[in-house]
């Protein structure tokens, strides 16, 4: 695992650099054979994860991602012949303050010149639905955010993450015990609706460093390990953990009194509603689901199978 220091190298700033899409993209490059300065992009350069990425040889800056302190945010982007950028969620930070950011980075790149921004967006389900489901924030934000780029003119490739397949082993969206002992994951969509699941920390940046090395003229990748149906899903988590569960579709109603109930505000659970409605009815990426495993990368990423085996369920299965 080897960054460039060799001034000559193409250099590579990284949004996000100590989470799991930008930790990932490091990784990724480190391995190519292909030499790469990168710089890493994170709020706090002190924090241990920043620390650690410091020991390998990732030049790292202190940046606010406020666009009223911009300044630093632009003087780290100088010099940079790719940058990846991504947002922090509109469920946490509000619908403006995601469009915000994202344009200040599509602002950034452009002003230094980039050869080239990877930007982790999504599709718009507003838009898709015909406003069928206006509440998706989390996807629509971005995908303004890749309008702006694409009108401002700065060469893009949109590479749009799948569900993450950490969702269902974290507390909320992980299956639910029963009476029983068993365990059920509960959503409003029937068990044979599809999903592209990505093990985001591990694969990510595989397709980062596709769109870098081999994607050359591609505007859009779909980042993904496995399209796969939350039956089966279900049926391959109760195999490989030994316990039974299984998937159920329950009423959009009792959905939302289910999150609600964990504590979600209304407005969350009618995002993540919408959420799960739309990708039924429109498909993740906006087209029907191909159960195609993904192509051109240097390997092949974690299915959901793979991923549930890595994976500790001794706290959420128990």
């Amino acid at each position: 695992m080897t960054i460039s220091q060799n001034p000559s190298a193409p250099l590579v700033v990284v949004i996000g650099s100590t989470g799991s899409q930008g930790g990932s993209t490091i990784r990724e490059l480190a391995l190519s054979d292909r030499p790469y300065r990168i710089r890493g992009l994170t709020r706090d350069t002190n924090k241990p994860a920043a620390q650690a990425l410091i020991r390998q040889g990732v030049e790292m800056v202190a940046v606010s991602t406020v666009p009223e302190e911009k300044e630093s945010l632009f003087s780290a982007f100088q010099g940079a012949t790719y940058v990846f950028a991504m947002t922090q969620s509109a469920s946490k930070v509000g619908k403006d303050t995601e469009v915000a950011e994202g344009k200040m980075y599509v602002d950034a790149a452009k002003s230094a010149k980039v050869e080239l921004l990877i930007w982790s967006g999504l599709v718009d389900m507003n838009e898709l639905s015909g406003s069928k489901y206006p509440n998706v924030y989390h996807m629509d934000s971005k995908a303004e955010v890749t309008k702006y780029a694409e009108e401002v003119g700065v060469p893009l490739v949109n590479v749009m993450a799948g569900l993450f397949m950490t969702n269902f082993s974290g507390y909320l969206a992980a299956p639910k015990k029963q009476g029983d002992g068993s365990f059920v994951l509960s959503l409003p969509v029937p068990p044979d609706s599809t999903v592209p699941l990505l093990d985001t920390s591990h694969d990510y940046g595989l397709f980062v460093r596709k769109a870098i090395e081999s994607a050359q003229g591609a505007s859009q990748i779909e980042a993904y390990g496995e399209v796969i149906s939350y039956r089966d899903m279900m049926e391959q988590l109760s195999e490989v953990t030994g316990k039974k569960v299984k998937f159920a579709q329950i009423s959009e109603e009792q959905f939302l009194k289910d999150l609600m109930a964990v504590g979600r505000p209304r407005y969350i659970a009618q995002e993540y509603l919408e959420m799960h409605l739309a990708i039924h009815d429109h498909g993740y990426f906006g087209h029907e689901d191909v159960r195609s495993r993904p192509d051109g990368l240097t390997r092949l990423p974690h299915t959901w199978r793979e991923f549930a085996t890595a994976t500790d369920w001794s706290e959420i299965l128990n």
